[in-house]
């Protein structure tokens, strides 16, 4: 058996399809432009990366883009200034403060000190309670991308059981609640599980989100079985040259794919889901701004 490919690029495209013509209908309509606003403290180069390819797909999208760019010796109180300052301003619908920040500011003051109704990162302590007890929520991006993915390749979870390898506040907590959501039955299991193997073994459903390159391989996976690869981990690749790296994520993908029934690469998986889900949050949350209904098809 081999897996089939699970296109990350491909339903990212689509979804950024489907949040253009929403944006467009409520400018149309309501004279309402979806604002995101993106905040970098430093320079750190995949951040940087990160944060342009951001505001280019959120003015593709038709969206309006606020970049913020702090220098990394922006004090604590600075930062918290400009956070108010943007939960002030109508126009901007959703704040992301790029982390990981500088060692001297505190990343659960400036998550908490955002409006939760412009958290479009999902990472508020307001909207993971929202997620755990069932009311609507801005969701972490990538969680919810691999939601997304999973529904489209498997149709109806309920009743699966699920396996979400990794329990970090960003992915493993929101997307154990969001499969619970779906009436999966969910195992978090992490570097203390006992039996690691035999536990990912049961599962119809593996999110693997441990950073740790390649670990999960195909002895671990049931036959069938839909893996979801959220890992990005560097690994050296003499054979590109001195100090050259690669991209790999924590499934050994190889041994993997020959078992499992579906199944995300890495890269071109999981991680255009992201940006996409995040341009998804912000027109989500400039219409429950609004007062209105949350668009349709997103």
């Amino acid at each position: 058996m081999t897996a089939r490919i699970i296109d990350g690029k491909a339903f990212a495209a689509t979804l950024r399809q489907r949040v253009g013509a929403a944006v467009a209908g409520l400018k149309a309509d309501h004279g309402l432009t979806p604002g995101l606003a993106v905040v970098l403290v430093g320079e750190d180069p995949a951040s940087e990366i990160y944060v342009r390819n951001k505001g280019l797909q959120t003015v593709e999208a038709g969206m309006a883009s606020f970049e913020y760019k702090l220098p990394a010796t922006t004090s604590e109180a600075e930062l918290l200034a400009l956070v108010g300052q943007l939960n002030a301003d109508a126009g901007v619908h959703g704040i992301l403060v790029q982390l990981p920040l500088p060692k001297h500011i505190s990343e659960a003051a400036v998550i908490n000190a955002i409006d939760p109704d412009k958290d479009v990162d999902g990472f508020h302590v307001i909207n993971a309670g929202r997620l755990a007890t069932g009311q609507p929520a801005l969701v972490p991006c990538t969680p919810y991308g691999c939601l997304l993915l999973l529904k489209d390749a498997l149709g109806d979870l309920a009743g699966k059981s699920a396996v979400v390898i990794g329990r970090s506040n960003i992915v493993g907590k929101p997307m154990a609640q969001l499969l619970l959501a779906e009436s999966c039955t969910v195992t978090v299991a992490h570097s203390k599980t006992r039996d690691l193997p035999a536990v990912v073994a049961g599962a119809d459903i593996v999110v693997a989100a441990v950073g740790r390159p390649r670990m999960v391989t195909g002895d671990w996976i049931k036959p069938g079985a839909a893996v979801i690869d959220v890992g990005i981990n560097r690994i050296p690749a003499p054979e590109k040259g001195e100090g050259a790296t690669r991209v790999v994520g924590d499934v050994d993908f190889a041994s993997a794919a020959a078992v499992a029934g579906a199944i995300t690469p890495v890269p071109g998986g999981v991680g255009p889901m992201t940006i996409a889900c995040l341009l998804r949050n912000t027109v989500v949350a400039a219409c429950r701004q609004a007062g209105l209904a949350d668009p349709a098809g997103l």
